[in-house]
């Protein structure tokens, strides 16, 4: 456990846990952390998940509870159902085991959460990455502690692997050794996980034909690793260079090779917490940003969110659904949908969860007359086109689509912005203002109107 004096060092914490299925690998863990958690006056606990996956779950959880009993070892386990997912039964599992790890870490104050990963998993997990097609992330395989929020659910903890450098074979001999009895998950024989294919099928072919396999790979691992680091300072200077506030500035990136744009972009989603898209379609993406017409309304739609250009920048939008108060284009017109109808009686703010958001009422020095505004049937609706709005005496009546190129609103933004109407009279547009040829006299008590979207 020498691994754990540079953990501590890196990560200081005052208490661990130690992630314990029962079986051999985990169970070697155990022993070996309570062993240095007592040299080192440490406290130390046991988290077990109990999936009810196999007909022995209750055997192991309490063989698990009955090894922390004997060592002294607090102990602690959560009950999980795994839900049919598309993802299959594998990543739903392994997603709700860390996701209650995590949660029990969180209850105890268990800052580090140990897993008894070890040097022949790296390599099945290196094949399986090389398999799938990875890059240099993928290929780097596991570190040997790193902070994983989107599985432990929060970026306080830490997952650490102290055995990463021990094959299974030296586990097993020090297992026997120390006289370490574990369970055994029917399931890791099952050929159908890709996992167990590698480690029944693969793994033994390679052991008769190039022994010690497992070091090189974890070698070349290491080299992935590095490279990899190399190419996020790379895309940091790169994402630095290009920003513009939240949006990416196509000129600054156009000068790039495709290689760099790529590992920008890569590096982008991964900022935003994004999942990372495919190479065909980043690629696809990419070709579409850097050729498209300059007038082009361009949107590319990604599983999180909506990537889109304007005026030259790259913008990464949320995915909205869809407002109630909004229509299908061929619809406008049509009476029955032509809006919400509403009078104001004085309140300082009326909320139209159909339209997104707040409309504001505010005493103001130019505005709307109070008292004729109370008198007035209003409507609130989306745009149709053709609507025009004078902002103040002194400026033009335009369109609301000039306006909002003037003011360099995006489309994107302008489909979810509302109007206000007397009859056919326009008297605001959320995202420009309210028109001046309604404007109430001075020494009348003035209103003006404000939109508040409501929180995406």
């Amino acid at each position: 456990m020498r691994a754990m004096h540079g953990l501590r060092a890196q990560y200081p914490f005052a208490s661990l846990a130690v992630a314990l299925s029962g079986g051999l690998d985990s169970m070697v863990l155990l022993r070996l952390a309570h062993a240095w958690a007592k040299e080192e006056g440490s406290a130390v606990h046991a988290f077990h998940v109990h999936h009810g996956l196999s007909p022995h779950a209750d055997a192991w959880l309490a063989h698990c509870e009955r090894a922390c009993g004997e060592l002294g070892i607090a102990f602690d386990v959560r009950r999980v159902s795994i839900p049919k997912d598309k993802s299959g039964t594998e990543a739903a599992a392994r997603r709700l085991r860390y996701a209650a790890l995590g949660e029990m870490c969180r209850a105890h104050g268990a800052g580090v959460l140990l897993t008894a990963h070890h040097l022949d998993d790296q390599a099945e997990t290196v094949l399986l990455q090389l398999l799938r097609g990875s890059g240099p992330a993928g290929l780097s395989g596991m570190d040997a502690a790193n902070r994983a929020p989107g599985l432990l659910g929060s970026e306080e903890l830490v997952m650490a692997r102290p055995l990463l450098g021990q094959s299974r074979a030296a586990l097993e001999a020090w297992a026997a050794a120390q006289g370490v009895t574990w369970v055994e998950d029917e399931s890791n024989l099952d050929p159908r996980y890709a996992r167990n294919a590698l480690r029944h099928g693969v793994m033994p072919a390679l052991a008769s034909s190039f022994p010690g396999f497992q070091e090189r790979i974890a070698r070349s691992a290491a080299h992935a690793a590095s490279a990899q680091r190399l190419l996020d300072e790379l895309a940091e200077q790169d994402l630095a260079a290009s920003l513009d506030g939240d949006a990416l500035d196509l000129a600054r990136i156009k000068g790039l090779s495709r290689d760099r744009i790529h590992n920008l972009l890569r590096r982008l989603f991964t900022v935003r917490g994004l999942a990372m898209p495919s190479t065909a379609w980043l690629g696809e993406m990419v070709a579409q940003l850097l050729t498209a017409r300059e007038d082009a309304q361009l949107k590319v739609t990604h599983p999180g969110c909506h990537i889109r250009r304007h005026r030259g920048k790259l913008h990464i939008t949320p995915r909205l659904p869809d407002l109630d108060g909004m229509r299908d284009p061929d619809d406008i017109g049509v009476l029955h949908r032509a809006g919400e109808s509403f009078r104001w009686e004085g309140q300082a703010a009326i909320a139209f969860p159909a339209y997104g958001g707040v409309l504001h009422i505010e005493p103001a020095a130019q505005g709307f007359d109070a008292a004729w505004l109370r008198t007035q049937a209003l409507t609130i609706d989306f745009r149709q086109g053709g609507e025009r709005l004078k902002p103040a005496a002194n400026r033009p009546t335009r369109s609301l689509k000039a306006h909002f190129q003037h003011l360099g609103v995006p489309a994107w933004e302008r489909e979810r912005l509302p109007v206000i109407k007397r009859g056919l009279d326009l008297l605001f547009a959320a995202g420009i203002g309210m028109d001046s040829r309604h404007f109430g006299r001075e020494g009348a008590q003035l209103v003006a109107l404000r939109w508040e979207p409501s929180p995406a």
